[in-house]
């Protein structure tokens, strides 16, 4: 099951009116078609298997009930926009593994409970569907249609006689006000119909509430795991660039100092020579100590915010970049330091590589609360192809931003555009 896809595509949406009567109608056709076929051979399997010509019958039998429910889930999600994710548990190799996984997968048996209530649910509503819309739409189209039967419509009556006769244009008005009454109420009535059956199929062919908790149980493990790692790299890297840089520049000054020392009074201008030598090492080695402390946390975010940290980014890119930060997001209520940090650095280095690779000529960033959390979005026209590949920059930013339990997405096709999206959970 994809976790984060589930997180991403998990919202109800609220099916249309073409797209429920679309589903219910394939639905009904579909499980009157598939019930007997199922049931069939469920009783066949069950009742051959002390001859063991049940067992591949019963396999044929538990595909079939998968096939169904996956059939049904496209369908779910392409009419009533309801994504609901496989709940299946990983198959074993082997035949025995096969039948033993399926069999004791609890999912498989939830498809069969769904394929048998849905039957008696898919009459109820392709019933209520049918005799709504013809009555409704009879009704309405009645002042039009009227005139071409012979001895007038009777709309209400029995063998004694009509007790509603429809013989001129003045007798439609009421039936068709009726008509459009229960066209309304067909609209409404058809679009709950299909949200009560969007997550009836959400709640039995979806994850279970137990799988959902160990999904997340195992992201948050996993993204512990990644955290730790990315702290480790963090941690070596400032160890290597302290080493390598600003520690070499002050071992020099030092030792330039002592030999201006020594220098002194035998000979003052190559003494003079060191000391200047000493300073610009000196100097240089606060500029290598200042970017360091930039990349670790930039002072400009912690004084002004995400608004003033994005902007000076965009200022610096070679390609043109729009930046909108929500109002509140830099002043006011800001979120905590980790999640500006991991904002600040997504941004960074989604431009660095915009700037490298993407062949863009337009960026944008998009920063704004949604729920409890605080969503980063990075956008160009370039060329696509991007990816999280291990050890490469996207990975990194992932890695990052799973230390505080964020989610980092890229969508990127070739031929682009390509979408950077990272959701930071916070507390407000």
């Amino acid at each position: 099951m994809n976790t984060q896809v589930e997180q991403v595509d998990g919202r109800q949406h609220q099916p249309g009116a073409v797209g429920a009567n679309v589903y219910l109608f394939i639905s009904f056709v579909m499980t009157v078609a598939w019930f007997p076929l199922v049931m069939a051979l469920l009783s066949a399997s069950f009742g051959t298997l002390v001859v063991w010509v049940g067992f591949p019958l019963l396999i044929l039998t538990m595909m079939l009930i998968r096939g169904y429910a996956r059939v049904e889930r496209r369908l779910v999600y392409a009419s009533l926009g309801c994504y609901v994710p496989d709940p299946y548990r990983p198959v074993p190799s082997g035949l025995v593994g096969v039948f033993k996984g399926r069999f004791t997968d609890p999912a498989t048996w939830r498809d069969l409970l769904y394929l048998v209530l849905l039957l008696p649910v898919s009459v109820v509503s392709f019933v209520w569907m049918v005799a709504f819309w013809s009555v409704g739409l009879g009704f309405a189209t009645l002042p039009i249609w009227y005139r071409w039967v012979d001895g007038g419509v009777m709309l209400f009556g029995d063998v004694r006689g009509a007790s509603y006769l429809v013989n001129s244009f003045d007798d439609t008005l009421i039936p068709a006000v009726v008509g459009v009454l229960l066209l309304c109420l067909a609209l409404v009535t058809t679009k709950w119909v299909g949200q009560v059956r969007g997550r009836l199929a959400r709640a039995l062919l979806g994850p279970s509430k137990a799988m959902l908790l160990a999904a997340e149980a195992a992201h948050l493990q996993a993204s512990r795991a990644r955290g730790v790692d990315a702290a480790e790299a963090e941690r070596r890297r400032i160890e290597r660039d302290l080493h390598d840089g600003a520690q070499q520049r002050l071992v020099a000054v030092a030792m330039g100092l002592g030999r201006a020392k020594s220098k002194m009074e035998r000979d003052p201008e190559a003494a003079k020579a060191l000391i200047e030598e000493a300073h610009a090492d000196a100097k240089q080695a606060v500029a290598e100590l200042r970017d360091l402390a930039r990349g670790i946390y930039p002072a400009v975010l912690g004084d002004r915010g995400l608004d003033a940290a994005l902007s000076s980014l965009a200022a610096k890119s070679p390609v043109p970049v729009d930046v909108q930060v929500e109002d509140g997001l830099s002043s006011g209520n800001r979120p905590p330091a980790a999640v500006e940090s991991t904002a600040y650095f997504t941004v960074a280095e989604s431009l660095t590589n915009v700037a490298k690779y993407a062949d863009a000529s337009q960026a944008a960033v998009r920063v704004f609360r949604e729920g409890a959390k605080v969503v980063v979005e990075i956008t160009d026209n370039g060329v696509g192809g991007a990816a999280t590949q291990r050890g490469g920059g996207l990975a990194g930013l992932a890695d990052r931003a799973a230390t505080i339990d964020g989610v980092l997405t890229v969508v990127s096709p070739i031929g682009g555009p390509t979408v950077i999206r990272a959701d930071l959970p916070c507390e407000w």
